[in-house]
């Protein structure tokens, strides 16, 4: 299964090799130094994973840049509001005492009522989305707003609960929404029909999983949670570069890089050696043999070709096979002509995906905290403020644990021959 896996990450990722040699443009990246992002909606905001995903390739790919995250869900939630309070109450609370930057703004599910679109619930689902826009725009001109067309109710996996199904009345939200952000000058992006191609991709391949995809068909879970926040940070202007290396293991030894510093390449007895200070790290994924979902997410999507390409090409090498080591542990083996082309390391097992995984466990303690802080709410327990105090400092904390963490850390690289038997030999 192990070396299955194997495979399938490198014939999946060696494809965005090319791609790679593109330089990132960081500066035309949305968010910048000093941000202050809310995520704003119902219970699949609540869910807080497309959500952290989005944090998580903010932390990893612009380790130098010091943004915060409020992730404010209520579970049932409409553009009126819901059991978190009315709208103007939600919108005070959980948008406007964030004094947030950007804001983004997923609503949907809840409002069509589970059912074909009626022209009354499409007038109300308008006017109260513009409400909520015109709100925002108001308390905070300066504050950069994306429409987060919804993500789909799971109708290709399922059976329709009716004909046509409630996904038709999702797709006619988004459309307006469309609309709304043009007329308004703010972003959009889709998390329904990205999610609906992979959705028919994965029943396609007929593996018996893709109805765990969504499971209750409202609420994505993990492996689909990527493919939304694919969405938002490619409306935000993300890049698929991690890194990019190309070795010529010629006579010069040279290397062109894009955001990385390769230092102290030498050759000798077969042995390519060389150290990477890279500027950023590989998404927090896998391990992919213990998640079918994941696994089938990704190759039902264009999720690693658009955001996860760590990219190393080394050419000039004489034809054989070839062990990759990182910080003398053994990645994998690959052959002359897979390195010319170029492999993507971004899903194997290097020390750089294990430092990723690190920060995203840091982010899960922040959020913990970032929760229990939410869901304190307007209680008025007569301890509340020193709770309040003595979770915003540990959150504090878990924000600096995730910003060291992120850190570049120097990598020690070996590629050396693999010895191959001698042919045996009939005695005369």
């Amino acid at each position: 299964m192990i070396k299955h896996v194997f495979l399938f990450a490198c014939v999946l990722l060696t494809a965005v090799a090319a791609k790679a040699q593109q330089p990132a443009k960081a500066a035309d990246f949305a968010i910048a130094e000093g941000d202050r992002v809310v995520f704003y909606g119902d219970s699949i905001t609540e869910q807080r994973l497309y959500t952290t995903d989005i944090e998580l390739f903010i932390l990893t790919r612009f380790p130098d840049r010091k943004v915060s995250f409020f992730q404010s869900g209520v579970g049932g939630d409409r553009v009126s509001g819901g059991s978190g309070g009315p709208i103007d109450q939600r919108l005070r609370r959980d948008v406007f005492d964030h004094q947030p930057t950007v804001v983004t703004i997923m609503l949907g599910m809840n409002d069509g009522y589970d059912r074909a679109l009626a022209p009354d619930i499409f007038e109300s689902y308008k006017n109260g989305y513009r409400y909520i826009v015109e709100a925002i725009q108001k308390e905070m001109p300066k504050a950069r707003l994306t429409l987060l067309k919804p993500s789909p109710f799971d109708d290709v996996t399922h059976a329709e609960n009716f004909p046509g199904g409630y996904n038709k009345t999702l797709l006619q939200f988004g459309f307006y929404l469309g609309e709304l952000a043009a007329e308004k000058h703010a972003s959009t992006a889709d998390l329904n029909a990205p999610v609906v191609d992979a959705l028919q991709k994965a029943k396609a391949k007929n593996v018996s999983l893709d109805t765990l995809l969504i499971p209750d068909r409202v609420h994505p879970g993990p492996a689909i949670h990527w493919v939304m926040a694919e969405s938002v940070l490619e409306a935000w202007g993300a890049m698929p570069e991690v890194t990019s290396v190309h070795i010529d293991a010629g006579g010069k030894l040279a290397a062109q890089v894009s955001n990385t510093e390769v230092s102290g390449i030498t050759k000798s007895a077969g042995r390519l050696r060389w150290t990477q200070m890279d500027k950023a790290l590989p998404l927090p994924m896998g391990p992919l043999e213990s998640d079918p979902l994941l696994q089938l997410t990704l190759s039902s999507s264009d999720l690693i070709r658009a955001l996860d390409s760590e990219s190393l090409r080394v050419t000039s090498l004489p034809p054989a096979s070839y062990k990759l080591r990182i910080d003398e542990r053994e990645i994998g083996a690959f052959s002359a002509e897979q390195l010319a082309a170029g492999i993507n390391l971004a899903l194997l097992e290097t020390p750089m995906l294990e430092q990723s995984r690190r920060v995203a466990m840091d982010t899960q303690v922040k959020n913990t905290l970032e929760t229990q802080l939410f869901d304190l709410g307007d209680s008025n327990d007569p301890v509340l403020p020193e709770t309040i105090k003595q979770l915003a400092a540990a959150e504090e904390k878990a924000v600096a644990h995730q910003r060291a963490d992120a850190q570049p850390v120097a990598h020690h690289y070996e590629l050396l021959p693999i010895a191959t038997a001698a042919p045996k030999t009939t005695p005369k």
